[in-house]
């Protein structure tokens, strides 16, 4: 284990952290990290925040220099430096120097591969090389672009994708004056989520300034605009390409490693390539989603970061458990904050896993305290093993502390049940007292057991379209306000007066501004002998965002009498 040799291909999340934990674990080693960009470590997720000045200074997201790793690590870090080539029989590296061109070769005992991914730019787009268009990747890539938009006087921008990256350059853009379109080829922005969800986010993007433009992929790129499939032109004299990243595999296949199903390297459970004694970890490797059992790309800093020390580890002959990835993120937007983990009902239907879902819409904390605000969030499960599977949150409190409790029982196999009785801190300055994610735990337990029927919100377009008798449980100040156009007003506080009102020969639907009114009722008709009773899952507060936005960008008839 002596003078161990370790060359570590690329820095930032993975490799540095492959780097550092083999300094920690071997003071003997010689350990050196080549980067073909002139920054071995910094925070890719911080890259946005510079294009508004919450980050004025780029250089201020590098986190550690060449420098700092030499003297806090004895890492040898070498930036403008690319590896291009391995001869693994030999065991040595070649490494080009970007600059000079200089090449030279490098030994190793274990080779470390952490590449990355790069942006997807596709040739088919008519001027995807013009000097106006932009990826974010660097540090080098975000100067370029605040250095473009200032010298440029630039106004309009057009933000390609509706991703992670997309959605926080574009809040960033508007953050800093200038006006921008966001375009996503699908049905809504942010896979990550359902579509009930993503409409809250289309709407708060909507109220934000943003023109959101789906459905529509790019085809053109012009000085001064942009054009879509549909023949829509956009203004913009700069465009961030953000519709996503492939696995950067060029040196590994060069080299022969073998590549999986996803297009990414193959590696085994101990983050192994095909060759012997080189490892790969981070965005460029195949991994297993722990819920679905296949194979899947994952590009995100925390997996990347345990990844390397697995890596590591094993190296130095420690245990690992690779036991796959769930997916867990979250991204603020404006004045939202939207977490999610696990599988999407989408992800479901497209792996044949049969499934529920509920929708809660809590307070965040007691409705008495201050700045009170609602949660609302998605647990799906699977039916009828009633096993976690994933989970969305969206609200303006910090709405990562309930997807990170969900994360947790999905890592550990849970179950519905286990959500119920989960004993959780409460104050009423930090939560109601039964959790949110014990209610939602407690709403899923119900549909699990077959307690009562419902439907998601986005059914209740087709009930007024179709002459479905809908009930609004809420007051009737509440009713004046805004409400949906066919609805009947029988509040819970009247309804067993007002029994003579609710047909029994045909389905009845009932809503509230939380489901939590009309869940009752349901409860309580069906206890009277009414056998066709069903809830709206999510209810009025979801409804009225869910539509406001379609409502807005196409020419149908609204369904809600409020405009908010």
């Amino acid at each position: 284990m002596n003078n161990k040799k370790i060359v570590v291909v690329g820095g930032v999340g993975g490799g540095a952290s492959a780097a550092a934990r083999a300094r920690r674990l071997d003071e003997s080693a010689k350990i050196k990290m080549f980067e073909k960009g002139p920054d071995v470590s910094f925070s890719n997720c911080s890259l946005p925040y510079h294009l508004s000045g919450l980050i004025p200074d780029a250089d201020s997201i590098i986190l550690k220099t060449p420098k700092q790793f030499k003297d806090q690590y004895r890492i040898d870090a070498e930036v403008n430096s690319e590896v291009i080539d391995v001869d693994s029989e030999q065991k040595l590296v070649t490494v080009q120097d970007t600059q000079t061109g200089e090449k030279r070769q490098v030994p190793y005992d274990q080779l470390i591969l952490s590449p990355g991914a790069k942006p997807i730019l596709p040739k088919s787009i008519q001027g995807i090389s013009n000097t106006n268009v932009f990826s974010v990747r660097n540090v080098v890539d975000i100067k370029k672009i605040q250095k473009y938009l200032e010298e440029n006087h630039v106004k309009d921008v057009a933000v390609i994708g509706g991703g992670f990256i997309g959605l926080e350059v574009c809040e960033n853009l508007v953050q800093s004056g200038r006006n921008v379109a966001v375009v996503e080829a699908a049905s809504h922005v942010l896979s990550t989520i359902d579509d009930d969800f993503a409409q809250l986010v289309h709407k708060n993007l909507y109220d934000h300034g943003v023109q959101v433009v789906l459905n529509d992929p790019l085809v053109k790129i012009s000085d001064d605009q942009i054009q879509l499939a549909s023949g829509k032109k956009i203004p913009s004299q700069a465009v961030i390409m953000a519709i996503g990243v492939s696995p950067d595999t060029k040196l590994a296949q060069k080299i022969g490693c073998k590549l999986g199903i996803t297009g990414s390297i193959a590696v085994d459970q101990h983050y192994e390539t095909s060759i012997p004694d080189i490892y790969a970890v981070g965005d460029a490797i195949e991994v297993t989603n722990k819920l679905t059992r296949k194979k899947t790309r994952l590009a995100l800093a925390f997996p990347a970061q345990m990844e390397a020390r697995d890596a590591v580890d094993h190296i130095y002959g420690r245990s690992v458990r690779n036991r796959g990835v769930i997916g867990s993120q979250v991204i603020h937007l404006f004045d939202l904050n939207v977490a999610s983990t696990g599988l999407t009902e989408d992800a479901c239907d497209k792996n044949e896993i049969e499934h529920r879902s509920v929708t809660v819409i809590p307070q965040n904390r007691v409705s008495v305290m201050p700045e009170t605000s609602p949660i609302f969030l998605k647990l799906i499960f699977g039916y009828p093993s009633g096993e976690i599977l994933g989970a969305q949150a969206i609200g303006k409190s910090d709405v990562d502390k309930q997807i990170d409790i969900i994360a947790t029982l999905i890592s550990m196999h849970g179950h519905v049940e286990d959500l119920t009785h989960l004993e959780l801190c409460y104050s009423p300055w930090f939560s109601t007292a039964k959790n949110a994610v014990n209610i939602v735990g407690l709403v899923a337990d119900n549909i699990l057991n077959d307690e009562y029927r419902q439907i998601s919100i986005t059914k209740v377009r087709d009930l007024v379209e179709n002459g479905a008798f809908i009930i609004d449980a809420r007051e009737p100040s509440e009713y004046a306000a805004g409400h949906i156009t066919t609805s009947t007003n029988i509040p819970l506080s009247q309804f067993r007066d007002r029994l003579d009102e609710i047909p029994t020969d045909r389905p009845v639907y009932v809503h509230c501004q939380s489901s939590q009114r009309s869940y009752n009722m349901v409860r309580a008709l069906g206890n009277l002998g009414y056998k066709n009773i069903t809830n709206i899952s999510g209810s009025y507060a979801e409804l009225r965002e869910y539509e406001y936005f379609k409502d807005k960008t196409t020419d149908r008839q609204p369904i809600i009498t409020d405009d908010l």
